[in-house]
Order: structure tokens, then sequence, then C-alpha cells
């Protein structure tokens, strides 16, 4: 008999794939607050089995775009603009301190693992694939600039924030990679050139440009 198994990777991209479907269209505003969103309906619309949809709402949830209720499944609660607002206000002010007290403790393996960070975001193309890798390589970006920051507490802060949609931020902004790899690309110049003041002025700039392209795509209520 034909295995028709999915392999590890073929079950991760297509979680990946379910996943950020669910995310645009409630971030789009196909669902009203309370709304529920039923796992029959979106299995069939998508064409997978429940599994998928189950795995994607459990992420959902994390995320504060969903309640998983008793009885009632997926209740919805879509993010608003100000709720965009506060967290991209926040991960600037908080970022931009982070890269600038990280950048003098950086040595310089660590400086070439960022480096090599964005020339493997460089190498991605535009399938499903590389989107999903994309995100995870942008989130590893971010984390190894900030590192050197002997801040404890403004590591907990930022971990907080980074928790639901900034993780996910490309996946909303398909458009968006181009213009926020030029801006990786200008990080990564600072951080050869030792510019703590630029890096943190370009890291500000980075994350508010995406927070006003996040709020663009939600429908004002």
């Amino acid at each position: 008999m034909e295995d028709f198994m999915l392999t590890e990777q073929e079950r991760a991209t297509l979680q990946f794939k379910v996943t950020t479907k669910l995310r645009e269209v409630i971030m789009k505003g196909d669902f009203e607050l309370g709304e529920r969103l039923v796992q029959e309906e979106w299995a069939r619309k998508l064409g997978v089995s429940r599994m998928p949809i189950r795995e994607a709402l459990r992420q959902l949830e994390v995320e504060g775009l969903v309640k998983l209720e008793p009885r009632k499944g997926a209740i919805v609660t879509p993010i608003s603009s100000e709720d965009i607002e506060e967290i991209y206000q926040l991960r600037a002010l908080l970022e931009g301190e982070a890269v600038e007290q990280s950048l003098p403790y950086l040595d310089e393996k660590e400086k070439e693992q960022i480096i090599n960070l964005y020339k493997e975001m460089d190498k991605l193309g535009k399938t499903e694939k590389d989107r999903e890798a994309y995100q995870n390589l942008n989130t590893d970006f971010h984390k190894m600039i900030q590192q050197g920051c002997p801040w404890r507490r403004l590591h907990n802060f930022i971990d907080t924030l980074w928790r639901g949609i900034p993780l996910h931020t490309p996946s909303l902004l398909d458009d968006n990679i181009d213009k926020s790899h030029e801006e990786h690309q200008m990080m990564v110049g600072y951080i050869e050139k030792n510019d703590k003041k630029n890096l943190r002025y370009t890291m500000e700039k980075h994350i508010l440009r995406t927070k006003d392209l996040l709020i663009d795509i939600i429908p004002n209520k």
C-alpha cells in the first residue's frame, strides 16, 4: 500500500500555512469580536483535517487572537489598532535602548553570527517555505542584536511584548520584507562600525514603520 504519510517538514509547512491564513483573516476583520471560529468549517475551506486547525488555534490563543472556551470552542478576540500602537511604541522604546546597550558588549564572534543571519535572510526567495524561514531568522536576528544588553528586566519586558503578533509580522506583511531587509542591512553596517546611536535610531524606525503598516491592515470599526 502506498504511504501517504506527510514528512515532519511537510507537516510543519502545512501548520505554518494554516496558522498564517487564520491569523490573516482575523487581523483583517473577517470576524467580529466574540464570533466563534468553527473548526470544521475552516478545515473544509482550507482543505485540511481538523488537526492543523486545532494546532493553529492553540498558537493564536497564545497571540491573543482567540480564546478557547469549554463547550464553545474558539472565540475570536481581534487585535485592535490601539493594541498595535501600544505594543509597537513600547517595542521601539525598549528595543532601541536594548540594542544601544548591547552593542559595546558584543564580541566579534557574536557580530559575525548576526551578519550570517542577515546573509541567510538575503538568500531566501518568496516561497511559503522561504517566508517561514525568514520569519524564524528575523526573530533570531532581533534577539541576537539585543543579547549583549546587561539589563535583565529590559530583556523580560521585550520578551513579553514579542509573545504574539511581533513573532509573525513577516507572514502578515509579505510585501514589507524587502524594505525590512534593507533596514537589517543598515543595522549590520552600524554594528560593523560600532555606531550604537544610529543602530538605535534604525531599530526604532524599523519597528515604528512596521507598526504603521500593521495598523493599515486592521479595519476601523
